[in-house]
């Protein structure tokens, strides 16, 4: 019987450790951390990652779990609002839908932990790969364990284990940056909304949403040439105000003893050359790498998903063999490869506009006093974008 070895619990390991298993292959599943809850999971699914679900059968699970459909999003400059989006932005279409991230892995793991062919090992650090006659042959977990597999999947995310000792170097781009990530109490005007702020005040970029967790988060952009040391602010509350408009300034305010430490997300983006050797793949992060802009990175994850499974069941099913598995491997990649690229490009986009208004006063002064003006043509151009980010490049659909 054909064995798969999946590195890492996310979006990507879960749900294709679940597709594997209810089709009948055998997946072990390992993960590296206790459990699911950490300081910073993506909440956003994308119309493309909702369809996705749908497509695997998952949308009762999500039903089953917190999840909150987004009002709309709008953008603001200098405390003047620029324009506001409503969702869902295609008639008839899927609403930007945030979802409680743990709780989605923890649901899908429990499903497939009621298939006999499937096993999580958690809190399970990969300490390097096993290998015979030049090809991946599995996983050790330590000295005391190892773990063979016909094809061993790393879905281990931006920081993966499973690359680096594959020796699968990775491409960044330019749009990598540092973003500061707050937690703090709801706000009473956000209770009775689900809208996704863009605040861009003075050259300092924040977003704000209220989460399915039903608090606040807030990402700051921390730009090379901020004059601010964020290690030695001691009064966050004061500095969040003093770029908010009033609302929710008064709220920081008022709110100064929930704000928690923020936590520094380091955003690397970039491609893998190649998302494969011999026995092994990569898939989501792992491979390439997404910015944080329109949550694309579990979306993106998803869609592979679907790909990988495509190619790769038919060949699990029927014991293929070695060979077949390792020659479908680059053809996942050519088929997933020209959608990440563009969407990374759709985000550049999305950046370095941000980026101008953050070092132009001058440009920022105009957008701002000019808003009633430009607003719907700088709306129209940021909806056409979105389509594509909402709904990806290319068409995918599960056939096995």
């Amino acid at each position: 019987m054909t064995q798969v070895i999946i590195v890492g619990a996310g979006p990507t390991g879960a749900t294709l450790a679940l597709l594997l298993v209810k089709r009948g292959i055998t997946v072990k599943l390992i993960e590296a951390s206790r459990n699911f809850r950490r300081v910073f999971r993506g909440e956003g699914l994308m119309p493309s990652g909702l369809d996705a679900l749908e497509q695997m059968e998952l949308s009762s699970v999500l039903e089953r779990i917190p999840h909150r459909a987004m009002e709309a999003w709008e953008f603001l400059i200098d405390n003047r609002s620029l324009f506001r989006v409503d969702e869902p932005m295609e008639p008839g279409g899927k609403p930007v839908t945030l979802v409680s991230q743990p709780d989605l892995l923890e649901a899908l793991i429990e499903e497939a932990s009621t298939y006999s062919n499937f096993e999580f090992i958690p809190n399970a650090l990969v300490q390097d790969l096993l290998w015979s006659e030049g090809r991946v042959a599995g996983v050790k977990l330590g000295e005391e364990r190892s773990i063979s597999a016909d094809l061993v999947i790393g879905a281990d995310g931006r920081n993966s284990v499973v690359r680096n000792c594959a020796s699968l170097p990775i491409q960044q781009e330019s749009q990598s940056f540092d973003v500061l990530w707050f937690k703090l109490a709801d706000s009473p005007r956000l209770k009775n909304e689900n809208v996704f702020y863009s605040i861009l005040h003075g050259g300092q970029v924040l977003a704000l949403f209220r989460s399915t967790s039903l608090n606040l988060q807030i990402s700051w952009v921390l730009h090379k040439d901020a004059p601010m040391d964020w290690k030695q602010v001691s009064d966050w509350s004061s500095v969040l105000a003093s770029v908010s408009p009033p609302w929710l300034s008064e709220h920081f305010r008022q709110s100064a003893k929930t704000i928690e430490r923020p936590v520094l997300l380091s955003v690397v983006v970039g491609r893998c050359p190649r998302w494969y050797a011999p026995g092994l793949l990569l898939l989501g992060d792992a491979a390439h790498p997404m910015s944080p802009i329109r949550a694309q990175g579990i979306n993106m994850a998803l869609r592979d998903v679907i790909v990988s499974a495509n190619h790769l069941v038919p060949l699990l099913q029927n014991d293929s063999g070695h060979a077949a598995i390792d020659a479908a491997l680059p053809l996942i990649q050519a088929e997933r490869e020209p959608e990440i690229i563009r969407v990374q490009q759709l985000q550049n986009e999305e950046a370095r506009d941000g980026e101008l208004l953050h070092k132009s006063a001058l440009l920022r002064w105009a957008v701002s006093q000019l808003a009633p003006l430009l607003g719907k043509r700088i709306r129209q151009l940021w909806l056409t974008r979105q389509l594509k980010l909402r709904q990806g490049v290319t068409q995918i659909k599960l056939i096995v």
